[in-house]
């Protein structure tokens, strides 16, 4: 990968998330994308002479060690780390500490950019000790969540994550606030909290500078895919349909436009066409969501069975088989499931062919509230007549 020149608003992609993409495809993604992916990967690593992260990755994947390459590698980073220390060494003697403590990070940067993930840590570690910028505490504190993206390591993200909102409380300028709620999203994502992941998604939507850990389009989808699940229908076409940042990428993202529109067009046919799409193409291929794939699938489903059944006091097994493109032995067995599960409200009568509707009563739940409440409070009312008597 040739570097790509930073403005003011980007952070260097340090470590490199697209790897860690790649190592997913190769362990658990489609089989006919892990050849390409581990090209991909192989050749990052030799380009950016990973030699610490080149021997995890033959150790993982079981290849052969290239000790001519890993050699070469080596050599290339012991190189550059003792620049870095003659830079340390310079500017101890002849600058500031400013000066010596930009010298560390870049060297502690270097370790994460290579894949050295412990002395990348102990590094920073050494730095925040230091009498560094508020700013520089932040960005370091950044970097560990993302080493913990980088290396799957959850215990690095989360803890870090809390940190990084008592600094921004502290001093934190805009742009930084706005990196931190992408990188809250993407960990909510990651552990199937889709509601909150949504709502940060689409709070940064016209604010997304955060290009070291995901590209505008991969964001955008995910924005859409966390929202549809976790969202009312009102709300979605509120902040997701008729939003401009999304509906501008929309069309370049295969298959998203389809399932967000046919669900709340209902068009179920056409949406459970795409949602088979999006977990082939999307769902599958995300190290994010692969583990919720199961869940998300059937939550979908849910959702657009209810969404019909709302429509119907009752409706036969053909008209709603037609309804979603697939066969009655199939919505027979799906709902059963479902309704079995206390996820439905309707019954499915096999005599007559038809299911019937049985939406618990919104308005008589809340009566019967009320007047449990009321006696409740009628008790009490008693209780403390009673003692005021005395």
């Amino acid at each position: 990968m040739s570097a790509v020149p930073l403005d003011d608003n980007q952070t260097p992609k340090i470590p490199d998330l697209y790897l860690a993409h790649y190592r997913f495809l190769i362990n658990q993604g489609p089989v006919e994308l892990r050849e390409d992916a581990k090209k991909s990967l192989f050749n990052s690593i030799k380009e950016n002479n990973m030699a610490p992260f080149y021997k995890i990755m033959v150790e993982e994947l079981q290849v052969p060690l290239d000790t001519t390459l890993y050699n070469q590698m080596k050599t290339k980073n012991e190189e550059e780390l003792k620049k870095f220390d003659e830079k340390v060494v310079d500017a101890e003697l002849n600058q500031g500490e400013t000066e010596v403590n930009e010298a560390f990070l870049s060297k502690a940067d270097y370790y994460a950019k290579i894949g050295d993930r412990e002395n990348a840590l102990s590094a920073y570690d050494s730095l925040l000790k230091k009498s560094i910028t508020l700013g520089t505490r932040i960005d370091i504190i950044f970097t560990f969540v993302r080493i913990g993206f980088f290396f799957n390591d959850y215990s690095l993200v989360r803890p870090n994550i809390e940190k990084l909102k008592e600094l921004i409380d502290q001093g934190g300028d805009w742009d930084r606030r706005n990196r931190l709620k992408v990188y809250e999203a993407v960990y909510l994502m990651s552990v199937r909290d889709f509601k909150g992941a949504a709502s940060l998604f689409l709070d940064t939507l016209s604010t997304f500078t955060s290009t070291e850990i995901m590209s505008y389009q991969d964001f955008v989808k995910y924005a859409v895919l966390t929202s549809i699940i976790s969202m009312k229908r009102v709300d979605i076409k509120k902040k997701v349909l008729d939003a401009p940042e999304i509906l501008e990428v929309i069309s370049d993202i295969p298959h998203l436009e389809d399932f967000m529109t046919s669900l709340y067009n209902c068009k179920y046919a056409q949406f459970f066409r795409s949602l088979a799409a999006v977990e082939q193409a999307h769902l599958r291929t995300s190290r994010y969501l692969l583990s919720h794939m199961r869940y998300y699938i059937r939550e979908m489903r849910i959702a657009a069975y209810a969404q019909l059944l709302e429509s119907y006091r009752s409706l036969t097994v053909t008209s709603m088989a037609q309804a979603f493109g697939v066969s009655e032995e199939y919505i027979d067995q799906d709902l059963y499931r479902f309704i079995a599960a206390g996820r439905l409200n309707c019954v499915i009568d096999k005599v007559k062919g038809v299911i019937e509707t049985n939406r618990p009563d919104a308005k008589n739940a809340q009566y019967q509230s009320v007047i449990k409440q009321g006696d409740v409070l009628l008790n009490r009312i008693q209780k403390l007549s009673r003692v005021i008597d005395v």
